[in-house]
């Protein structure tokens, strides 16, 4: 039986109204007839900066940040195609989405958007979309997932990267219908006052927040025209070990992590809590299966287990000790090598 998809939670103002993006008005079907742009097979995609702050201004528009899977979906006039950040085609894996992109009633199209499961309270899981999917390398399909489309690229033949965010917005809310509980949803933009944003985003247990510059095109990697600032920090890193257990669950004590430094791996510290039992023995069984007597990094103990550094494991943390390992560290799920995740690059 599918688990019931459940409702985003409104992100409430003060005086706990729901908060919408300002009304717009409709496109106009019989705009211009301009040159078609051919449809690109994939668009690298605009990647957000870590920040520590929120940028203020009137020329920044604001939304929250979900914790899924970065996913590109392709519409054309006989099928639909869903890309995952790293360029692999997961169609199959997300059919509800595939589905409902159909629906939407438009030609040719990419939406740019972020794929996730919600918990009770309307919060992307991503502990929940990993279980959907079967864990790393899983066959299942995600039933309960939803798509949070916050970009639109390419529209009826035209290219829209190199228009600005606004004008992108404004014709990605005429496409994605306005109930905000299908399977394909607007993640909308959160009018606040820029100085109270995080905290509030923070009280409601969001992620954080994502600032985007209205007035720039979209262009790939961290320019800096996204920001991302995080209530808790969440990162990838990689799983380089384990420190065996008698009494854990599955037998893992904890898990040896390292970040990336040029060419270099540096460890980052060891997280032991956020496993379920089931998901520590399948971890170390896919572990046992990478193990090696030639680690990494230059770490010694009785109980210590090396693997090849070939899993990403998704850390959240609340910040760095003094000599920088990871402090009060708890265990997401491993990424998919297919959605590209980014390991930690640590600095001097």
């Amino acid at each position: 039986m599918r688990s019931p998809r459940r409702s985003s939670l409104p992100l409430l103002d003060v005086s706990h109204s729901t908060l919408q993006s300002r009304p717009i008005r409709k496109r106009d079907p019989e705009q211009p007839n301009l040159p078609f742009d051919p449809m690109p097979q994939r668009v690298e995609p605009c990647l957000a900066l870590l920040k520590t702050t929120v940028p203020l201004g009137p020329d920044w528009l604001y939304e929250v940040k979900w914790d899924g899977y970065r996913l590109a979906i392709h519409i054309e006039q006989e099928s639909v195609s869903i890309v995952t950040r790293g360029g692999h085609d997961w169609t199959l894996r997300f059919p509800s989405i595939a589905a409902a992109a159909k629906r939407l009633g438009v030609t040719t199209a990419i939406l740019d958007g972020e794929a996730v499961v919600l918990d009770a309270e309307g919060r992307s899981d991503f502990g929940a979309l990993q279980r959907s999917l079967g864990g790393r390398g899983g066959k299942r399909i995600s039933s309960e997932s939803v798509l949070y489309a916050f970009d639109l690229l390419y529209l009826d033949g035209h290219d829209l990267t190199r228009t600005e965010l606004s004008v992108r917005r404004q014709l990605l809310e005429d496409l994605v219908p306005q109930s905000g509980n299908g399977t394909i949803r607007l993640s909308k933009a959160i009018e606040l006052p820029a100085d109270d944003l995080l905290a509030h985003a923070c009280q409601v247990g969001l992620e954080g927040i994502i600032a985007k510059h209205r007035n720039r095109p979209y262009r790939s990697g961290r320019t800096g025209d996204w920001l991302k600032i995080k209530c808790v920090q969440s990162e990838s890193f990689m799983i380089v070990g384990y420190e065996q257990s008698g009494s854990a669950r599955g037998g893992i004590g904890s898990l040896l992590l390292a970040g990336k430094k040029g060419f270099q791996w540096v460890y980052v510290g060891s997280v032991g809590t956020g496993f379920t039992r089931s998901g520590a023995e399948d971890l170390k069984k896919t572990l046992d299966q990478l193990k090696t007597d030639k680690p990494v990094v230059p770490l010694k103990g009785k109980r210590f287990v090396f693997v090849q550094p070939t899993l990403i494991a998704e850390i959240e943390f609340r910040g760095w000790t003094d000599d920088r390992y990871l402090r009060h560290a708890s265990y997401k799920g491993l990424r998919e090598v297919q959605d590209n995740a980014a390991v930690f690059d640590v600095m001097d």
